[in-house]
């Protein structure tokens, strides 16, 4: 059986739910990672906006090798220094200050869950109606569908919980239907998957006065678009509001898989005891590393390097003054290039083909979303390797 090729083995043992692989990855070292044949690619994706630090960061590695040497989970029923940490941490990052509060959990559509049901306690008066956006994406477990604007995701395993309504990305259809009927809206900063899409100018900052007005839950999904990835620490710095509750996962883990859902004044009296919970959420393990790897995005203040590798790297792609690059879209280090024609998973397999590793998040779109770290070098190799995929076309 070993002796089979690695996509046999893949093919024959897997859950038939994603593409088959790219290539067969066994090591990373900063941005760059290799395959089983020593073939070496610039990582410009981080696992879909997850590994902040890049690959084997000594001092996540350092983090998971101290904690799971001395504990590495004990449930719910104890508390552990790092789960505590990394609560203050979160509640002086995201704004929360002293009244708010987190709920760890494992996984950004695990985020998404808690705060679906925080939504559903929000229902004095005739509060039945939760509002999301047509095209975002929130997750593939049922509640998180729900809330997904993606009809064809959600097809094939209706009925989902309901409730549930979609409305344009636009200011008009936001006043045109948050009112006191309205228990929550939720809305993602950039929606990522559907290409890293911008949300209108002042799309946000009308958001918080309608919801203020109608005691709405502002609840916006960062999980793709947090942990400083957008040149903040949160994409709703840049618009100078706060929400009532935010979901983050991705990049706070560096890698390991842990999610939050963190409350914001009285959004925190909502949930009680006994009315959510998880096994594995907010072990010390996790949250250990997370403490780590948030430690380094503010000490080394990867906010700002995030901010100036995005204007270097637009400026490059805009640079290639190809015909196939209608715009480039995003913030920081979260960057969609829009295509004027439908190629971008033969762009993207062209630049795998070159040692680049980019995401085709669908025919015109091509999502980049390095590591935090990245530097002088690995922008100048991206432009090396991204211009000959271009040239390739």
């Amino acid at each position: 059986m070993t002796d089979q090729p690695w996509q046999n083995r893949f093919a024959d043992s897997m859950m038939r739910t994603f593409s088959p692989p790219l290539a067969m990855l066994v090591r990373g070292e900063g941005c760059y990672v290799w395959d089983e044949l020593g073939t070496q690619y610039l990582d410009f994706l981080a696992g879909i906006a997850v590994n902040s630090l890049g690959h084997a960061h000594p001092e996540v590695v350092a983090a998971v090798t101290k904690q799971i040497s001395t504990i590495s989970h004990v449930s719910n029923y104890f508390a552990t220094p790092p789960q505590i940490e990394l609560a203050e941490r979160l509640k002086r990052i995201t704004g929360a200050g002293d009244e708010g509060r987190v709920y760890f959990c494992n996984s950004g559509a695990e985020a998404n869950e808690a705060a679906f049901k925080l939504a559903r306690l929000n229902n004095t008066g005739h509060r039945n109606r939760i509002i999301s956006l047509h095209d975002s994406f929130h997750g593939r477990t049922m509640g998180a569908l729900a809330l997904s604007g993606k009809p064809h995701m959600r097809e094939a395993f209706e009925p989902v919980p309901g409730g549930v309504e979609h409305i344009d990305s636009t200011i008009k259809a936001l006043e045109a239907t948050i009112d006191n009927t309205v228990a929550a809206l939720f809305l993602e900063p950039v929606k990522g998957e559907a290409g890293v899409i911008d949300l209108p100018d002042g799309f946000l900052k009308r958001a918080r006065e309608l919801c203020t007005e109608h005691g709405v839950l502002l609840i916006i999904d960062e999980i793709q678009t947090g942990i400083a990835r957008t040149g903040a620490w949160f994409a709703y710095n840049h618009a100078e509001i706060l929400p009532d509750a935010v979901t983050i996962a991705k990049g706070m883990g560096g890698g390991v898989p842990i999610g939050a859902l963190v409350t914001f004044g009285w959004a925190s009296d909502l949930f009680r005891r006994g009315q959510h919970g998880s096994t594995f959420a907010g072990n010390p393990l996790v949250t250990a590393t997370a403490n780590a790897v948030l430690g380094v995005i503010e000490r080394d203040d990867l906010a700002a390097n995030a901010f100036r590798r995005g204007q270097q790297l637009r400026e490059i792609i805009l640079g290639f003054h190809s015909p196939l690059i209608e715009e480039v879209r995003g913030r920081g280090l979260l960057l969609g290039v829009g295509l004027t024609e439908p190629v971008a998973l033969k762009l993207g397999a062209a630049a795998l083909a070159n040692g680049l590793i980019v995401n085709a998040a669908n025919e015109t779109s091509i999502r980049i979303a390095p590591p935090l770290i990245v530097g002088d070098a690995e922008i100048a190799d991206f432009q090396v390797r991204f211009g000959r995929a271009l040239a390739s076309l």
